[in-house]
């Protein structure tokens, strides 16, 4: 049962086959199993590499089995189609275009495989990717803020600039009515004369100006504190928006980049393994000699050859044979006087036709 399959996936002619020799049945039984198993491989691959695209595994399922139909008929197609040539070169020219076929399906089929078989260092790979594009979409997102931000706080940080100065200024006016006071320093008079009233007034003039300045000022900041926060609060939520689509970054796409900055040899060996199982039913073709079965299947296609071309030529015969009949039978009547008359009869009517419809179209225009 298991050999009958196997003989089915590799495309031979069943009735051909059944009349050939045990060993020869097992050579076209072990093609097909490869065929078979690159199927099942490929089935594998797709199912995997479509799971890092939908992230639904009956989804990825689904498209893997049409993927392995696929491949499973494209490498029956191959095999069955490699004819045994007389000199090796035939057969090779022959097969170049299905082992370039092979070569590129076994690309495909390695691929994802290859994704997997090196997951956790791939992980590594988009871990660090991810974390340098997280700080560059930061980097990003306050420099889109930037402005806003530092003029804001550049507002805020004027109102209390000047409160500053006016409380340097009001401090400095209250020393030096303290010291005009106590005489130790301007006039150098103790007491509370003209000059320390003059001076005490200034200081309390400023420090009135500084009461309303802070008043003022203190509503202004409050509210571009909030607009800060406001700020802030929007470039979290732009960062936080953007992270989902960073945190995602490990489709397809981005494993088979983080692939490709890995060491290259372990990868290309793996290559080479599904190189060599995917073109391996042509190189055993190509490399078997003639057999059993391909003398039998070139005897039918002989067969089948000679019929047509019998077929073709006697249907020229025919042609040649009627068109010679057929040349003597007008031949023959041409000659007869009768028809000669009867269709002169009809000439000299359709001429009279013609010329009654003439002469109307004349009347008619004039």
């Amino acid at each position: 049962m298991l050999k009958h399959f196997f003989l089915l996936c590799s495309g031979v002619d069943r009735d051909i086959v059944n009349s050939c020799s045990n060993g020869e049945q097992n050579k076209y039984a072990g093609i097909g199993a490869t065929v078979f198993f690159t199927a099942i491989m490929a089935f594998i691959a797709a199912s995997y590499a479509l799971f890092t695209v939908f992230d639904n595994i009956y989804t990825a399922v689904f498209f893997g089995l049409i993927w392995g139909f696929l491949i499973f008929n494209l490498d029956r197609f191959i095999v069955s189609t490699i004819k045994k040539r007389e000199r090796f070169m035939d057969e090779f020219i022959q097969a170049s275009p299905r082992i370039i076929l092979a070569i590129i399906i076994a690309i495909v089929i390695s691929k994802p495989l290859e994704i997997k078989i090196f997951e956790k260092e791939i992980n590594a790979v988009l871990l660090k990717e991810k974390n340098e594009l997280a700080i560059a979409n930061k980097t990003q997102v306050s420099n889109y803020f930037k402005t806003d931000v530092d003029k804001n706080k550049a507002e805020i940080d004027s109102l209390k600039l000047n409160i500053t100065r006016k409380e340097k200024e009001v401090a400095d006016l209250y020393q030096s009515y303290i010291t005009e006071a106590e005489g130790s320093a301007g006039t150098k008079k103790m007491g509370k004369g003209p000059i320390y009233k003059e001076k005490r007034a200034a200081h309390d003039a400023a420090a009135k100006q500084l009461d309303s300045l802070k008043t003022t000022s203190a509503k202004i900041i409050a509210e571009k504190e909030i607009k800060a926060k406001t700020l802030q609060a929007d470039l979290d939520k732009k960062v936080t928006e953007t992270q989902p689509i960073i945190d995602n970054f490990d489709g397809l796409m981005a494993r088979i980049n983080a692939l490709g900055k890995l060491p290259w040899l372990p990868s290309f060996f793996i290559m080479l393994l599904f190189l060599a199982i995917e073109t391996s039913p042509i190189i055993a073709k190509l490399l078997s000699p003639k057999g059993e079965y391909d003398f039998k299947q070139e005897d039918k296609e002989m067969g089948i050859k000679n019929v047509i071309s019998q077929n073709r030529y006697q249907s020229e015969l025919q042609k040649q044979t009627d068109a010679d009949i057929y040349d003597k039978v007008y031949a023959d009547i041409r000659q007869d006087k009768e028809l000669y008359n009867y269709k002169k009869k009809g000439a000299i009517e359709l001429l009279k036709l013609q010329a009654d419809g003439f002469v109307e179209k004349q009347k008619k225009s004039m």
